[in-house]
């Protein structure tokens, strides 16, 4: 219905939304001004929270575009009364945390305003045809730009990238080799792909890029990192829209990890909890091709030559030349779009460390761009093109405002400082109704790829070092260097990284010491009704606080990982031929690029260990036959390890793996649906897990100090790694 209504010819009368403009901002602004007493506030605030209930039951857009109308009313009624009636601060103190508690809020308004603006419409692009002729198919060259990642990681792309569909004399793939190293080159000849390599490293990913734009010429460029495997369709997916729209300069599809990311893997919530990056796949970016402003985010995308061209290449004044390109383009006059269809995947970064560093990047690049090329300045963008490039920047400074969320009750259990002035009856009754329907909308908005509460673990693990780094871009946008972020590996063993987690365990001492204070002034200390009131809501904002450190601790346990090859769980039809000629009819429950798990029916369960077979595996009727060997055995389950491949029979696994085009599509978006009290509990398990994480860790380390000096000192260890 809601579509229905958007599509009515009445709103293409210009004067028409400008009159109902107008009206709808003078009736928010009675709305949101008008003064309330306790009671009449209660009243609204019951009302509205009715009515939002009720709409989250109702399918379609048109209640999520009331759900965000609820909430934005409430949000800025709450601010208004937060700076026209709590500010009356009598001391130094109180001026002090009061007045930095209200810069985050407004940091926090803004963006989740934004963010509704944003998000509120997704487009939801479908593919477009090819046209039946493959004739007039446009020539694509296809780059994977590598510096220090190793030949395993690499090879698995091009080996998919050579299968894909796509007339071969109109398709030249090319290796953009800037660590130089002998052995991308041959492998490069030996499956007759080009090999690119420029004498320096001049300007990083988007200097590499740019060299190999040089020596290149096809009409569309289709970027990929080295890591990223794309599907066969890949390109008959994205080029129908460059077809379609004469404008369009770049579409962008999702980046889908096959592997878990730190979070998903410490956590143990992979496939079950959408990570970090999945909002802004599933839904901001959908959100901003309704406004004509889709980010190119440097792999995974497709991009007309031409345009490209004109606005000089990548862009190299900042280090997220990807998102700076995609500016360029849209201010250039030109169409960006994105598709959320999975058409590639590649591994999720292995470790905390590493995941933080390239964080750090992101941040430092988007506030680079806010400084050097912001988009609220300048020609070329329409004002929803601005919110939407304004937002993704602003993003990146939630650092030091998620660390006075983290802290502000500390204020008064510490100091008695009173960030509000007004009563707890009051401050309950305006912020409770923003919380709660912030809360609803952004649960309905987002739950199939963000979860409730969720997005304060993420942002507690990152602020502490995005905050230095963003400012400083701010500052100076030349501070500061480029990182590569290392994928491929294995973890030999779990262990605690102390390093990368003692802003957490600083976070999680002040609460709980803020905790302990609060609970002797709860026990002797004597309070009026008010004053006790804002007691308990400053220990219940500290015992939130404490869950939400906790669950970030958990975060920095790095868990084993055992394979530096991740496999795949897909299930597939397999067939198993043993040594005399006896076959199996099987499935296969997951596959890597040097081994599959295969799920057996009664008829296989005496494969013995060591034992030779051949494996086949389908691409439609056609099928591809593997040498293996069997690894591992156990009641319906076994592991096959393929022998040495030919480089025939590595292209034509990745065919039947890898290539497929709808192995990432069938689970993208498909989590269990969000509710805040889930979201809530799950936090809240994982926050317990990493106290008993830490509790377990300082035993040891307790035990082991212990035990070294109880030694004589001349056997004593020189130091103590934890």
């Amino acid at each position: 219905m809601a579509d229905r209504l958007a599509a009515l010819p009445v709103w293409h009368n210009r004067y028409l939304r400008i009159a109902l403009a107008l009206v709808a901002c003078l009736s928010l602004a009675v709305v949101v001004t008008a003064p309330l007493d306790a009671l009449p506030q209660f009243a609204l605030a019951v009302l509205a929270l009715v009515a939002a209930l009720l709409l989250r039951g109702v399918s379609g857009r048109l209640p999520t575009v009331m759900l965000v109308l609820l909430s934005s009313v409430m949000s800025l009624r709450y601010m208004y009364w937060r700076i026209t009636s709590t500010l009356d601060f009598q001391n130094w103190i109180d001026i002090i945390f009061g007045y930095g508690l209200l810069l985050a809020e407004l940091y926090a308004l803004s963006v989740l305003l934004l963010g509704y603006l944003q998000t509120i419409w997704p487009l939801r692009r479908l593919p477009v045809a090819m046209p039946a002729d493959a004739s007039t198919w446009p020539s694509v060259d296809i780059l994977f730009p590598t510096y220090n990642e190793s030949l395993d990681v690499v090879k698995q792309s091009v080996l998919t990238a050579v299968s894909m569909d796509w007339p071969a004399d109109r398709l030249n793939i090319y290796v953009l080799d800037d660590g130089r190293r002998p052995e991308f080159q041959a492998f490069c000849a030996e499956i007759g792909v080009g090999y690119i390599a420029r004498s320096d490293n001049k300007s990083a990913k988007a200097g590499n890029l740019n060299a190999a734009l040089e020596l290149t010429s096809g009409e569309f460029v289709a970027v990929f990192d080295c890591d990223h495997i794309p599907t066969r369709s890949f390109l008959q997916i994205c080029l129908g829209w460059f077809f379609k729209d004469p404008k369009l300069a770049m579409l962008q599809t999702p980046h889908y990890f096959f592997s878990p990311d730190p979070f998903e893997k410490n956590l143990h919530t992979f496939r079950s909890v959408p990570n970090e990056g999945e909002l802004f796949y599933g839904l901001v970016q959908d959100g901003n091709d309704l406004w004509n402003a889709s980010f190119f985010c440097g792999s995974c995308a497709v991009l007309r030559r031409a345009p490209l061209v004109e606005i000089g290449g990548i862009a190299v004044e900042t280090v997220t030349e990807d998102a700076h390109t995609a500016l360029k383009l849209n201010r250039a006059g030109y169409n960006t779009a994105y598709l959320a269809v999975p058409q590639a995947a590649g591994l999720a970064t292995e470790n905390l460390s590493r995941h933080i560093g390239q964080r750090i990047r992101w941040a430092r690049g988007m506030a680079q761009i806010f400084r050097v090329d912001n988009p609220l300045l300048g020609r070329g963008l329409k004002l929803s093109q601005r919110m939407c490039y304004l937002n993704a920047m602003l993003h990146f400074f939630y650092g030091l405002p998620r660390l006075v969320f983290l802290t502000a009750p500390l204020a008064f259990l510490f100091f008695g400082a009173h960030v509000f002035q007004a009563s707890a009856l009051m401050i309950t009754l305006y912020a409770l109704p923003h919380i709660i329907h912030a809360s609803l909308t952004t649960s309905r908005m987002q739950g199939r790829f963000r979860h409730s509460f969720w997005n304060e673990v993420y942002e507690t693990v990152l602020a502490w070092y995005i905050l230095r780094p963003a400012f400083l871009a701010i500052v100076n946008p030349k501070l500061g260097g480029f990182n590569v972020t290392a994928k491929g590996g294995a973890l030999g063993r779990s262990w605690f990284d102390w390093d990368m987690a003692k802003p957490y365990l600083i976070l999680l001492g002040l609460n709980i010491a803020g905790l302990c204070f609060g609970a002797y002034d709860l026990a002797f200390a004597e309070y009026d009704s008010g004053g006790l009131f804002t007691l308990l809501i400053n220990l219940a904002w500290t015992v939130y606080n404490i869950i939400i450190a906790s669950a970030s601790i958990a975060v920095a346990r790095e868990e084993r990982q055992y394979r530096s090859q991740p496999r795949v769980t897909s299930e597939l039809p397999a067939t198993l031929r043993l040594p005399g000629g006896k076959t199996i009819a099987c499935q296969t429950q997951d596959y890597s690029a040097t081994g599959l798990g295969i799920a057996l029916p009664d008829a296989g369960k005496r494969l013995q260990v060591g034992q030779d077979l051949q494996v086949s595996l389908y691409r439609g009727t056609d099928e591809r036959v593997f040498p293996a060997k069997v690894v591992f055995t156990s009641p319906d389950h076994v592991g096959l390890r393929f022998a040495p491949l030919t480089l025939e029979q590595q292209v034509a696994l990745a065919e039947v793996t890898f290539a497929r085009a709808d192995t990432w599509a069938e689970s993208w978006g498909q989590g269990t649906p969000d509710t805040p009290l889930r979201g809530l509990r799950d936090v809240t398990r994982v926050g317990l897990i990493g106290m008993k994480q830490l509790i377990a860790q300082g035993g040891e380390i307790l035990r082991a100090w212990i035990k070294g000096a109880s030694q004589p000192r001349a056997n004593r260890p020189a130091r103590l790694d934890p």
